[in-house]
């Protein structure tokens, strides 16, 4: 019978899956290599099966190492939470909260809610980080977060989740194109075609192409944005059109352009904005009051823009 693993020799083994280096992992868990190579042999020995393959110059992990690799994953992330749970019982409100933000919402979102989480609750700190969803979720998955704010639609299978506010889009383009004519802007496939998209990785890229309702569109210049800023220079040249979240076109990222902003024909596409967490997270209470203030102070404002819905310029 397989003896049940410590989370120690969990840790050493986690820390080789992500360095693939013995040295490097073992430097990674502050002890030498003979340690976590005999960390690891006990391993391999209490469950029975082999998890790591070594050369001269390799080492990989077996196919049933990386199942047991996830499953390490979640019992180290599940033994932080407890102690976690522990801490903030003892002093509620009281923790460093590590936030990750998508780099479409940062800019529009975090200067109006942080303000009034650092009012109502001083001894709380939290730290940011700006990445792609799928990097954020998998720092969230490996401990290195504590929540995230994403756009939905998005696999978010497994986690906590709440949805905070709808994000309307507006299509984005000079002031002379034919796309801003008429009553209401309407997105025919023939348009579509002159739409401008971030880059690949970008959840933004592919919320536009599901409100055009296609899979993909390729530039004629096989042109793509790495960022918002650069999307509006390429929309500004006359390179196309594009769209933008609602919080964007309202955070006033059209200042000093010759831009005008549009809001969409109703059934109009959107994303949602949610903050997400691990099902295991400790920090429940640390998680409703940032949703609490987003809902309270951004939420309000979209809900007062779509009461007015002019087009927009700078």
């Amino acid at each position: 019978m397989a003896y049940l693993p410590s989370l120690r020799q969990l840790s050493y083994f986690v820390a080789l899956a992500k360095e693939l280096n013995f040295t490097r992992a073992a430097q990674a868990c502050f002890v030498g290599q003979s340690t976590l190579s005999a960390g690891l042999k006990e391993l391999e020995d209490s469950l029975g099966i082999r998890l790591v393959e070594r050369d001269r110059q390799n080492v990989s992990i077996t196919p049933i190492g990386l199942e047991v690799l996830e499953r390490a994953k979640a019992i180290l992330a599940a033994s932080e939470d407890l102690v976690e749970y522990a801490d903030g019982a003892a002093k509620p409100m009281t923790a460093t909260i590590r936030l990750g933000v998508i780099p479409t919402i940062a800019p529009f979102l975090l200067p109006q809610v942080l303000p009034e989480i650092r009012n109502r609750f001083p001894s709380l700190k939290i730290t940011l980080r700006e990445d792609l969803t799928a990097n954020l979720l998998a720092r969230l998955a490996d401990h290195q977060l504590d929540f995230a704010l994403i756009a939905l639609p998005y696999d978010v299978n497994g986690l906590l989740v709440k949805e905070l506010l709808n994000d309307e889009f507006w299509l984005v383009a000079r002031a002379d194109d034919p796309a801003l004519k008429g009553k209401e802007v309407h997105l025919p496939a023939k348009m579509a075609e002159r739409l401008l998209l971030l880059e690949e990785g970008h959840c933004l890229r592919d919320h536009s192409l599901q409100a055009c309702k296609r899979s993909d569109i390729r530039n004629a210049e096989g042109m793509e944005a790495t960022s918002l800023l650069t999307l509006l220079q390429m929309v500004e040249s006359g390179m196309g059109i594009a769209l933008l979240p609602e919080m964007a076109v309202k955070g006033g990222l059209l200042n000093n352009t010759e831009l005008v902003a549009r809001p969409l024909a109703t059934p109009t596409p959107k994303r949602v904005i949610a903050l997400v967490a691990r099902s295991s997270t400790a920090r429940l209470e640390e998680f409703q009051v940032l949703s609490d203030c987003i809902q309270e102070r951004f939420g309000a404002s979209i809900r007062i823009s779509r009461g007015k819905r002019k087009g927009i310029r700078a």
